[in-house]
């Protein structure tokens, strides 16, 4: 995988053609571990991220499409049918929304989530576990630039499989409403806040236990206890109280209004919480790789 990186060729510095003392060679800048850095590319090396991006991140999803596309939306359908088929005498859920009309959103944002987090954290984790993060090292990349490429990869990949259900949802739900700015505000908001996410758990995680451990205790509760399945004001208030500091709880909100003209929170305040939330973990990764945290030898 290394040859779908830009490699660089290096010229003898004069001192070595005119025999005066030569001083180190300096480090590429991921091994420098240098935040950022202008080089010979310019203060961003397009170039270069783009090869992580696409031709190291998206491509590698796309090989296995079999995986990652079809396996998510057999089972979104799977989890539709049964909430419709088992729970069909629920009525409605909001003044006007049927239950699959109130679930279904919150099915595809759980595709793009969980596609985004597993994308990211298992590419890290599988590098490292095979050697081939050096590849990475090795590129004339920043660690600014090596996170980017990393979480935009991973969160084109969550967005793809996220449409691919929503288009499957489709053929069985009524979309009567629906918002772009609001469905792909906090589809975008969603992807690239588990794909900063599954960063940073891969970079922890030293073997596949470590990433299993984070998807099952934390990645899977958060989804599940969003309110992706049930209406928050139909809880008791013990249990409603709780899940209001799910964060996850205000971009499914916020996805599902797009969809249906409703929203149980604050469309405002789930917004913003979503923006911080995504600087804050951006700002944790970049550090992480500017350390080299669990890559550096």
């Amino acid at each position: 995988m290394g040859g779908d990186l830009p490699h660089v060729c290096h010229r003898l510095p004069a001192e070595a053609v005119s025999g005066a003392p030569q001083r180190a060679a300096a480090a590429p800048p991921l091994l420098a571990f240098r935040a950022w850095q202008p080089t010979a590319f310019g203060a961003v090396n397009w170039r270069g991220l783009w090869a992580l991006y696409y031709g190291y991140g998206v491509s590698r999803f796309l090989r296995f499409g079999l995986e990652t596309l079809a396996g998510p939306l057999v089972s979104s359908l799977l989890f539709l049918l049964v909430f419709v088929v088992g729970q069909r005498d629920l009525g409605e859920m909001l003044p006007g929304v049927g239950l699959t009309e109130f679930i279904a959103p919150g099915i595809v944002l759980y595709a793009v989530a969980y596609t985004a987090f597993q994308n990211s954290a298992a590419m890290i984790v599988m590098d490292k576990m095979e050697g081939t993060i050096a590849d990475v090292q090795m590129a004339p990349l920043s660690p600014l630039e090596v996170m980017a490429g990393f979480a935009l990869s991973a969160a084109t990949c969550g967005l793809a499989s996220g449409s691919l259900v929503a288009i499957g949802t489709a053929l069985f739900v009524d979309y009567s409403y629906f918002d772009a700015t609001l469905v792909l505000g906090f589809a975008v908001a969603t992807a690239l806040l588990f794909a900063l996410l599954g960063t940073i758990a891969g970079l922890w995680a030293e073997r596949w236990d470590h990433y299993g451990a984070v998807e099952g205790f934390v990645i899977v509760p958060l989804g599940l206890l969003s309110g992706t399945f049930f209406s928050v004001v139909r809880l008791p208030e013990v249990f409603r109280d709780w899940i209001y500091f799910n964060p996850v709880l205000y971009a499914v909100d916020g996805f599902r209004a797009g969809f249906i003209g409703q929203a149980e929170t604050s469309l405002v305040l789930g917004g913003t919480l979503l923006a911080a939330l995504n600087l804050i973990l951006a700002l944790l990764a970049w550090r992480l790789f500017t350390a080299g945290y669990k890559i550096r030898p």
